[in-house]
């Protein structure tokens, strides 16, 4: 197994997890907080869980920016040159096709 591939499996799991962390959060500021029934004022517990959900969202997006950013590095580039032959001015030659064959005249015949 290469390592792009352990890249992309953590990328799709950490992808994962942070929709599941997005979807649990409340739009509008209530959370899970707000199905407990608990308010912004209690210590400890729920009061905790906007906290929490707020850091690991923040945290899953960081790592998936860098997990991202890794796995760029670990693409197989290959031994392939895929630069055009055109760039290259010793190869002009060799990609300039040849218009006429040899057997017709380059005269163009005049009409009197």
């Amino acid at each position: 197994m290469s390592s792009f591939s352990i890249f992309l499996a953590l990328i799709i799991g950490v992808s994962f997890l942070l929709i599941l962390v997005i979807m649990v959060q409340n739009p509008k500021g209530g959370g899970l907080s707000s199905s407990f029934g608990g308010d912004s004022q209690q210590i400890g517990g729920v009061k905790k869980t906007t906290d929490f959900l707020d850091k690991s969202t923040w945290v899953l997006a960081s790592l998936l920016l860098i997990l991202i950013l890794l796995s760029n590095l670990t693409i197989d580039k290959g031994t392939e040159n895929t630069d055009s032959k055109l760039l290259n001015p010793n190869d002009i030659e060799s990609t300039i096709p040849e218009v006429l064959p040899d057997d017709i005249p380059l005269e163009i015949p005049v009409k009197e």
